[in-house]
């Protein structure tokens, strides 16, 4: 990896020359869609001292390409690109947004395969979870192109003798949006098409291990007519990128996707502007199973919540606590599912767990099951780097976890499950909000009236209920606590990148 930069951007040119692919990218039906190059005010560019980052396939260690090292003179053209192109955007009939945010829908929708292939070399899920990526991506663009032309306020009734008042949603201006590796393109989609849709333009720092799938929209974006200087993405040090954007006035919104403690940063650092701030943070889910549950449904939500993109996911059942009398039951069946689940570099056919994203989260989950089986917990299954070595770990199940073990109270971005029985409704309440996250709860249980009593009390954004999926573009993410401020998705995504505007006129 090259050194932080801080340079400023050369033009190259509307079409990229890319090299040759390398190992770790496969072929691509639409070569295009690979640039290594950032996209700035309808140019693409490299950065002036030509320094670049290298991406790496999590899976192999291969030379996936290179993206230019930018900084803060990057960042601060981008917002400046985004500034002029503002005015003419959101003048523009919401009709005409809209056939522009259709038609970037219509060009993923027909890159679908070449947009997942990206994504399974630089990101490392299993083809199948890609692929869901980018129809889950897709959706958003669909659902912001209609709300673009439904974006109102309500009236105002006059509380005023000859005034006629009302209230109208006007776009916030410049939106900084900054996305993390783990859904490299539908993090994208769902701040982006809500901001486009509003009137804003928007300014993209993707994470640097997963740049391509940014990059790969914005071509798109460019073919669907998108405007020159509407959508930039800006590649390389996040640390000189992303404050120059948050001291810059000329942005009006933050919207940041990523760790808790990050977003405690991005806060600080946008309280001298005072910035529109959406924050999408970590998550720590429990997942409560009461033995009135169906157990095999319990079991089958259970490993979706916990294994999908490799436990990599903020939405992930981290804690899994299971009433007493079904506890040993349970441990069994889920733990016969977990040990038939495959690992393996994700264009393998019916690979289902991926490798991680770098060596620091193989690290990181060593050291939870060590540190676990050192509190008195049991390891059942896993434990330990995959023998495909490498990111590869292996799908890990561990019963009878103390309250006080590492991974029930940080975080964990892998494929750990951790259990725990529990003896009453008070007890599994309190264990699910000892912690300062937010974000989702998962409740297995048949019985109607439980789940009403619990469902309030659960301090939780979202809740699932006898299922694990719950997300898509129509409903609002988010959550409270310490996982975040907004939310995204839904009418209230589109509201965030908004103002709302008074007017009181005298018509006596």
């Amino acid at each position: 990896m090259a050194q932080s930069a801080t340079a400023t951007l050369r033009t190259v040119g509307t079409q990229a020359s890319n090299p040759a692919q390398g190992a770790g990218l496969p072929e691509l039906v639409d070569r295009r869609l690979f640039r290594e190059l950032s996209y700035v005010g309808g140019r693409w560019t490299a950065a002036e001292d030509a320094r670049a980052l290298d991406v790496r396939n999590p899976a192999d260690g291969s030379l996936v390409g290179r993206v230019p090292l930018l900084g803060a003179a990057a960042a601060t053209a981008a917002v400046a690109a985004a500034q002029d192109a503002f005015p003419a955007w959101r003048r523009a009939l919401a009709k005409e947004r809209a056939a522009h945010l259709r038609a970037w829908y219509d060009l993923i929708v027909a890159a679908r395969r070449d947009l997942a292939l990206l994504m399974v070399a630089e990101q490392g899920k299993p083809l199948a979870e890609a692929e869901g990526e980018i129809d889950y991506a897709a959706s958003f663009v669909a659902w912001y192109a209609e709300e673009a032309t439904r974006l109102s306020a309500e009236a105002a009734p006059s509380h005023l003798p000859n005034a006629e008042t009302s209230v109208r949603r006007e776009a916030i201006g410049v939106a900084a949006l900054v996305t993390p590796w783990n859904f490299p393109t539908a993090m994208i989609t769902r701040k982006a098409a809500a901001a486009l849709a509003a009137g804003c333009t928007v300014v993209v720092h993707p994470s640097s291990e997963t740049p391509f799938s940014a990059l790969a929209l914005a071509e798109l974006a460019e073919r669907a007519g998108l405007p020159a200087g509407v959508f930039n993405v800006v590649t390389g040090t996040a640390s000189e990128i992303v404050p120059a954007w948050c001291a810059d006035t000329r942005v009006r919104a933050l919207s940041f996707t990523g760790s808790t403690e990050i977003g405690r940063l991005l806060a600080g650092q946008c309280a001298p502007t005072v910035k529109q701030l959406i924050l999408e943070l970590g998550g720590h889910a429990p997942f409560l199973v009461f033995a009135d549950a169906d157990l095999d449904r319990a079991v089958e939500s259970c490993l979706s919540a916990k294994f999908a993109t490799s436990g990599q996911d903020c939405l992930a059942a981290n804690r899994i606590y299971v009433e007493r009398p079904v506890y040993q039951a349970f441990v069994a069946r889920f733990l016969d599912q977990v040990r038939t689940l495959k690992v393996g570099a994700g264009l393998e056919p019916g690979v289902e767990i991926g490798p991680l994203i770098h060596e620091r989260a193989v690290a990181k989950m060593a050291e939870q099951v060590e540190d676990a089986v050192g509190r008195g917990a049991r390891l059942l299954a896993g434990g330990k780097r995959h023998d495909l070595g490498g990111c590869f770990f292996e799908p890990t199940v561990l019963a009878d976890v103390p309250d006080e073990a590492l991974v029930f109270n940080e975080e964990t971005f892998g494929p750990i499950a951790a259990l725990a029985p529990f003896d009453s409704e008070a007890e599994a309440i309190a264990k699910a909000n000892a912690t300062e996250y937010g974000l989702i709860a998962y409740l297995h249980s048949g019985d109607r009236a439980r789940i009403a009593r619990l469902v309030p009390e659960l301090e939780y954004g979202m809740v699932a209920v006898n299922r694990t999926k719950v997300t898509g573009a129509p409903v609002p993410f988010g959550g409270v606590k310490q996982s975040g401020l907004a939310r995204e998705g839904g009418r209230a995504g589109i509201e965030a990148f908004t103002e709302l505007k008074y007017v009181c006129e005298e018509v006596g």
